[in-house]
């Protein structure tokens, strides 16, 4: 699915830009076998948690009830909705200055605790991004099931190393801030689907009201029931007799993303004295 394979192959360009930049700290502060051996000890330490993460979920959600399950899950893929919209817009923020404040970081725990340090802002680094991968692929597979998506994700690590890679080569075709700018832009869209899906698991469990439902009906244009609409549904959250409730949630996320994004620029200049 196109939606696993961009989350996991954005999650994992990161972790690696990451494991980059903390490599070159090394590097460049002339590390030894110990400052090394600290890093990679962090990296494997950060995927140990992501994996042990993905394990306690699976544990939680198999111990309950079926109406347990209904609602771990509507409140997990709200839940990674969210975490993967704040993930943009913080990238959004800090991407310019991500280099220099995880160097800062860095010196000051090696300064401190050596080589122990250094492991740790590697293994809090990495098991950020594992665990956003965990928790996005969990909202994902709370729809269509592991099975389908295990494909996609394995080809999305893949496509990571070649783009780490040829961005490592600095390969003009290749820009990276527009890389991460096309695939923050993705995410929105996924982060949109995923809420009114997670929206869709809310009325089924009577949580909230759906107002009018259908809205309107375009089935006769477009099905979401199979072909291109399905795969809209699935990717972007499509429906073709949404509840008032859905078109709400859907057009409100994305009047709050354009505000976000261009209020700042458009706020009146306070006139000089």
């Amino acid at each position: 699915m196109l939606n696993a394979l961009v989350i996991v192959w954005r999650e994992s360009l990161e972790a690696m830009l990451v494991i980059g930049i903390l490599a070159a700290w090394s590097t460049g502060r002339g590390g030894g076998h110990t400052t090394r051996a600290g890093l990679w000890c962090g990296v494997a330490a950060g995927l140990a948690l992501a994996v042990a993460l993905a394990a306690v979920m699976q544990g939680t959600l198999g111990s309950l009830s079926d109406r347990g399950q209904e609602i771990f899950q509507a409140l997990l893929i709200l839940f990674a909705a969210v975490l993967m919209t704040q993930m943009v817009l913080w990238m959004r923020r800090h991407a310019r200055g991500l280099r220099r404040e995880m160097e800062s970081a860095l010196d000051r725990a090696a300064e401190r605790r050596g080589a122990w340090g250094i492991a740790a802002v590697a293994a809090v680094a990495v098991a950020r991004e594992g665990s956003e991968t965990v928790i996005f692929l969990q909202g994902i597979a709370s729809g269509v099931g592991w099975g389908a998506l295990l494909p996609s994700a394995l080809t999305g690590v893949a496509l990571a190393g070649i783009t780490a890679w040829a961005a490592a080569r600095g390969l003009r075709f290749l820009p990276q801030q527009q890389v991460l700018r096309v695939s923050a832009n993705l995410l929105l869209l996924f982060a949109a689907g995923m809420l009114v899906l997670g929206t869709d698991r809310l009325i089924g469990l009577e949580w909230i009201p759906p107002g009018p439902d259908p809205l309107w009906n375009t089935s006769a244009l477009l099905d979401d029931g199979s072909g291109v609409g399905k795969w809209l549904a699935n990717l972007l959250g499509y429906r073709a007799r949404p509840a008032a409730a859905d078109v709400l949630v859907f057009f409100g996320f994305w009047a709050l993303m354009v505000a976000r994004r261009w209020w700042p620029r458009r706020a009146p200049q306070q006139p000089s004295a």
